[in-house]
């Protein structure tokens, strides 16, 4: 069915060669994220913000921005959604004032707010969400081929200025997920072809209906080195604090870090491993960290014949039990990411609190591999035996680990395989590049076990169907090929249920059911983190489904606080 997320939990091989422990921005010096505001000065409007990413400009449109991260952080102050989504995955009004879904889960109904406006003063109306939709199914559009397919089959009917309608073939709970994207708008960009959208001057120029609307371009020799955007005082939202605020494009972290040490911009889009030991130990400075939406697990071929002990559930237990991930993550990760118990991100609305934690026991661990037969050969050896009573003959506890062709995988790799030397196993390593693992290793199921990271961002449903149902063993993304039908059920009917509590329900018992059957090894869940000054306050972040997600509390964050009925000056702690 064409309503299955195909491409939509992307394999991503990504480098998180950071460079101090990070354990220690989890409790994240500066202002914490639940600290009471009570005690602090009024927040008052006024004052530039400037921060420095890695990057620069392509087109300032949100649905030409997936292909460039720097242009997702811009128009996410630029342009509003139907909907918008919390730190928690839970679908928030935007430009929707309301919607109702039907019982059969086919029909959703929305209701637009009458206050929202694009920066031109025109109102934002039912006509420029169905000419976004538009676009997005446009086959002269340059948008993901996934995408394409998905709107393909969903009717979009206006109608009237501020109500419509999408009605899909079947019912399919996660559609909300879908309406996450920058709505256009059809009174500037109608009488253009969807091919010529593409180059159209907008994409330097844009009209949105965001917090902030374009102010200009910063340049310098005839280069694009940033962007200006000034508050739009028609936002139908809560106002912004920060009059001003200035994305400057840098071709490297070490010159975003010399420009702040400069006093040029007051923010750093990204702390990496370049700059994260100076950023830590600068006093003007304050870290914030957030959960990346990303999944670092090991998949276990359950169907490969090569390898039958990955069938006993026991031993896929004693495998994850004797992977000392915290070593990993404080040694090879430099603390920034968090061990993962399961398919489901922790801090969700679908993520279970009690599932069980697999612990580093590597001495129960061996235990559980000579409760299920394997044992030295009596010949000598150091890589363990299980004889076949009625054939006599022995399965080796051999078997290959592929993983991605670059130095931090390579290092996880090798920890890995110390660790499983320890329980008896001989893991013969092998490093392959990212493209050929995806389509000739995994597609193809010619592995035994994989190294891999998964990437589920601008996703906040969890809908684990693609990777876990069993109907995605063959030709699909359950590389795993785990075949049960149990699970099966559970994700099954938390596609088609749209009562939250009963979705809630049959994603825990999921989550229970994969976390006894250990169908694959989760490792940990990469951190994102993010420097500002500490002129800045209000500045806070939860969980990111997307680096962007860094400003969604943009409107809180200030400059100035009223210290008197005369006087605004920078904020003190």
């Amino acid at each position: 069915m064409k309503l299955v997320k195909k491409l939509r939990w992307q394999i991503l091989l990504i480098v998180l060669a950071l460079a101090v422990i990070g354990a220690l921005l989890w409790t994240q010096r500066g202002e914490d994220v639940n600290q009471s505001l009570d005690n602090t000065p009024a927040p008052s409007s006024g004052g530039v913000y400037k921060e420095g990413v890695v990057g620069s400009l392509s087109r300032l449109n949100p649905l030409l921005a997936i292909y460039n991260p720097v242009d997702r952080d811009v128009t996410r102050l630029l342009f509003s959604s139907l909907i918008r989504f919390d730190s928690k995955g839970q679908p928030q009004p935007e430009l929707a004032e309301s919607w109702g879904i039907s019982r059969d889960g086919q029909t959703y109904n929305f209701s637009l707010r009458k206050d929202a406006t694009w920066h031109d003063g025109s109102p934002v109306t039912s006509q420029d969400i169905a000419f976004t939709v538009e676009l997005l199914r446009s086959d002269e559009f340059p948008t993901l081929p996934d995408l394409k397919i998905f709107w393909e089959d969903i009717e979009v009917q206006v109608f009237d200025e501020y109500n419509l309608q999408f009605r899909l073939p079947e019912p399919f709970t996660p559609f909300l997920d879908y309406l996450n994207f920058g709505i256009l708008p059809f009174h500037i960009l109608g009488d253009l072809a969807p091919g010529e959208i593409v180059d159209a001057e907008f994409n330097i120029r844009p009209v949105g209906s965001g917090p902030y609307q374009f102010n200009g371009l910063l340049t310098e020799n005839g280069k694009i080195t940033g962007v200006s955007l000034k508050i739009f005082p028609g936002y139908f939202g809560k106002k912004a604090y920060l009059e001003e605020f200035v994305f400057k494009y840098y071709e490297n972290s070490l010159q975003v870090w010399n420009a702040y040490q400069a006093g040029e911009i007051q923010g750093i889009g990204e702390i990496t491993s370049e700059i994260l030991p100076q950023a830590f130990h600068d006093p003007t400075l304050n870290l914030y960290t957030g959960r990346l939406p990303k999944l670092s697990l090991v998949y276990l071929n359950l169907e490969n014949p090569e390898v039958p002990f990955f069938k006993e559930i026991e031993f896929r237990r004693a495998l994850l039990s004797s992977l000392n991930r915290q070593w990993m993550i404080d040694n090879v990760l430099n603390g920034q990411a968090v061990i993962a118990d399961g398919p489901i991100f922790p801090k969700t609305w679908a993520y279970y609190d009690n599932l069980q934690h697999y612990k580093y026991e590597p001495q129960l661990a061996i235990d559980a591999i000579k409760e299920l037969g394997y044992t030295f050969p009596a010949e000598g050896g150091n890589v363990r035996v299980k004889k076949d009573e009625e054939s006599e003959e022995a399965t080796r506890l051999e078997f290959t680990l592929i993983y991605p062709d670059d130095e931090q995988h390579a290092a996880l790799a090798q920890a890995i395989q110390e660790d499983w030397a320890e329980l008896g196993m001989n893991v013969i390593l092998e490093a392959v590049p990212y493209a050929e693992l995806i389509s000739e290793r995994l597609d193809t199921r010619l592995y035994q076990a994989a190294l891999v990271d998964i990437n589920l961002t601008r996703t906040p449903d969890p809908d684990p169907y693609p990777f876990w149902h069993q109907t995605q063993t063959a030709g699909g993304q359950n590389y795993a090929m785990w075949n049960d039908r149990q699970a099966s059920e559970y994700l099954e009917q938390a596609r088609i249920t749209a009562d939250p509590t009963e979705r809630t329900r049959l994603y825990r018992n999921f989550q229970v059911r994969f976390v006894d059957q250990m169908p694959a090894l989760p490792l940990f869940y990469p951190m994102y983190t993010y420097g500002v000054s500490s002129d800045v306050k209000g500045v806070r972040i939860g969980p990111l489904f997307e680096p962007a997600d860094r400003l969604t509390t943009i409107s809180d964050w200030y400059l100035y606080s009223e210290l008197s009925e005369a006087t605004a000056t920078p904020s003190e702690e």
